[in-house]
């Protein structure tokens, strides 16, 4: 039972490290909405609401963000799909040679991009995938599903195994185990991995830079080349860096719950 004392002692430490953590945040909203180019403080009467429309327009976000939201949903759908058969087999059914098999599949976390960047890019660029969609789609699916293999392995192996016994010995197969037991079980840690999957696509900036240009151009990307136009105007890049980190943000407001609860479960040990 923690006593009156610790509880207001934990309170305040909490109060202290969120304040910490958002007063960087508030400083960069309140550079955002200053009509100063420097991003002064100003009342809120004088806040230039107008800053995220100017800088909307100018970065031609409009464009971009429907690149990345289009990049960032296909990925997340094909990372998940992948994730969800990649551990359900790993960590249900056993395959065979798993043993040797999945530390195959874990190297894909190991290996650095930058290592692989240059022949990563002649590859592609031999069968006609750069400067495309689905090109910079396969890259992150390749880079993303060993993490999600490892991640949802890890909370199927935590569900109770009798569970699956008893529905092997009613007649269930492996999809209908997968379809009604084994997903909805794992309900946290799959919403988790979608917010992680999601969160890594949408914040690239190497591949879309290097494998990405003209109308294909990403949202961080533009606002990379917005930033160099307006490197002097404060206000300006602090709207559009808001503006490029919005969906991130919503995303997570809305999963909150459900990423903590994943987490927590994904830290079970086997």
């Amino acid at each position: 039972m923690i006593s009156k004392t610790e509880r207001v002692i934990n309170y305040v430490v909490l109060t202290v490290l969120a304040a910490l953590v958002l007063f960087p945040v508030g400083t960069f909203l309140v550079a955002a909405l200053s009509p100063d180019r420097s991003g002064k403080p100003v009342g809120f009467s004088d806040f230039a609401w107008g800053n995220f429309a100017t800088a909307w327009r100018d970065a031609d976000f409009s464009r971009a963000m429907t690149v990345s939201i289009v990049v960032a949903v296909c990925v997340v759908a094909g990372q998940v799909i992948l994730a969800l058969l990649g551990g359900y087999a790993f960590g249900v059914l056993g395959v065979v040679g798993d043993k040797w098999l999945f530390p195959v599949v874990l190297l894909g976390m190991m290996i650095s991009l930058e290592a692989i960047i240059v022949p990563l890019y002649y590859q592609f660029r031999t069968f006609g995938l750069t400067n495309s969609l689905p090109g910079i789609i396969l890259i992150h699916l390749g880079m993303g599903v060993p993490f999600g293999i490892f991640w949802m392995r890890a909370a199927f192996r935590a569900l109770p195994r009798s569970a699956f016994e008893s529905a092997e010995m009613d007649g269930a197969g492996p999809l209908r185990m997968l379809r009604s037991m084994a997903a909805p079980m794992a309900r946290p840690a799959i919403y988790t991995l979608i917010l992680l999957s999601f969160m890594w696509t949408w914040n690239d900036y190497f591949l879309s830079l290097v494998f990405l240009h003209g109308d294909n151009q990403t949202a961080t990307v533009a606002l990379g080349v917005f930033q160099g136009k307006y490197v002097t105007q404060i206000n300006l890049m602090a709207a559009g860096g808001l503006i490029v980190a919005a969906p991130v943000l919503v995303l997570y407001v809305v999963f909150q719950r459900k990423f903590i609860s994943g987490m927590l479960a994904g830290a079970i040990k086997e």
